[in-house]
C-alpha cells in the first residue's frame, strides 16, 4: 500500500515540473531537478520499503512535497493529502504486520 502511495505521488511530483516552469517561472534546470528528482526518489523508495529507513525517508519526501507549495501553491493541499495517505499506509501496514506476527505466534504455540 505504501509503495502505491509513493508511485502515485511520483506522478504528481513529476507533473509539477512543467507547472514550475510555465506558471511559477522557475528556471527549467531547477524545476527538472526538483520535480523529477523527487519523483525518482519516490519510485526508488517504493522499491526499498523492506528497509525501515525507507519509511523515514518517505516522511521526508512528504515534507518536501508540502514544502513545494511555496513554489506551486496547490502543492500545499496535494502534499497534505499525500502525507495523510502515506501516514495511513504506514500505520495500517504496521498494524497488519503486528497482527500477522501475533497470529503466527499463536499458531506455533498451538502446534508445538
Amino acid at each position: 500500500m505504501a509503495a502505491a502511495v509513493l508511485s502515485l505521488e511520483a506522478i504528481t511530483l513529476g507533473l509539477t515540473t512543467p507547472v514550475m516552469i510555465t506558471i511559477a517561472d522557475v528556471p527549467a534546470g531547477t524545476a527538472v531537478a526538483v520535480g523529477l528528482g523527487l519523483a525518482v526518489v519516490c519510485l526508488l523508495l517504493a522499491g526499498m520499503l523492506r528497509a525501515e529507513w525507507a519509511y523515514v525517508a518517505g516522511y521526508l519526501v512528504q515534507v518536501a512535497a508540502i514544502g513545494l507549495g511555496f513554489v506551486v501553491p496547490v502543492m500545499f493541499g496535494l502534499g497534505l493529502v499525500f502525507a495523510a495517505l502515506w501516514t495511513g499506509a504506514d500505520q495500517l501496514g504496521r498494524k497488519i504486520e503486528r497482527e500477522r506476527a501475533a497470529a503466527w505466534a499463536a499458531y506455533r504455540a498451538e502446534q508445538g
